[in-house]
């Protein structure tokens, strides 16, 4: 059977030949992350269920970039809880404050990868699929279960493919590229899809430009969005 990238993705993933759109799967991660305004509640979860140890501390990302520096007492001890949490379970990933935002982060130090699967404790984790993985948002209580665990279930998304064909012409952006795809699709019409983005027009753009088309997906209320790799991808990369 003919499967789509995300699909493919999810398959091996899942340990399978072959998954198809509905299939409820259990999932290996590649790499998990997490912020300074997400985090907290998925390591309270992570201890409220008895968990003693992450699964893997050299697949797991931290950042603090959502309340930074620290705006209130409340963040304060969020950071402090990250920090702890990040000395006692040896993460190896850890950027502290100024060392970088969550989604340049993790495309810039190499954790999304093409074929890879990498969940985020924040919505546009989606962003990464810019470089061919999959990549999507949990809540804080799934990502604990990843944390313990490092599998997560999903349920395969049916595709829907978006070919732009031309080129942008300046002052045009990928960004007023993708909000006028939004604007077709509406804030509901491609939910729990994922979305491909094929064509002349993403083969042109520079990767930072797929990278903003991927990262505007939730808001059509996609599972995830994707552009297949290519040399670009790999040099970038």
């Amino acid at each position: 059977m003919a499967m789509t990238i995300t699909e493919k993705i999810l398959a091996k993933a899942a340990g399978k030949k072959e998954v198809s759109p509905g299939e409820i799967v259990d999932a290996r991660v590649d790499f998990a992350m997490m912020h300074d305004l997400t985090g907290p509640l998925a390591v309270e979860s992570f201890e409220k269920i008895g968990a003693e140890r992450v699964w893997d501390p050299s697949r797991l990302v931290i950042t603090f970039d959502h309340q930074t520096p620290a705006s209130s007492i409340d963040a304060a001890k969020n950071h402090i809880l990250l920090r702890m949490f990040a000395r006692k379970h040896g993460i190896v990933h850890f950027y502290d404050m100024f060392e970088g935002i969550c989604h340049q982060v993790l495309p810039e130090k190499g954790f999304a990868l093409p074929g890879k699967v990498v969940i985020g404790a924040d919505s546009h984790t989606v962003t990464y699929g810019a470089l061919g993985c999959f990549a999507t948002g949990v809540g804080s209580t799934d990502m604990a279960a990843i944390l313990a665990t490092g599998k997560t279930w999903l349920r395969v998304p049916e595709s829907v493919r978006v070919t732009v064909e031309g080129t942008l012409k300046p002052p045009v952006m990928s960004k007023d590229l993708i909000l006028h795809i939004i604007g077709d699709f509406g804030m509901d019409g491609a939910t729990y899809r994922a979305v491909e983005f094929t064509g002349e027009c993403i083969s042109e753009m520079s990767v930072d430009s797929r990278l903003t088309i991927c990262n505007m997906v939730v808001e059509m209320g996609a599972k995830n969005g994707i552009i297949e790799p290519d040399r670009k991808t790999l040099d970038w990369l």
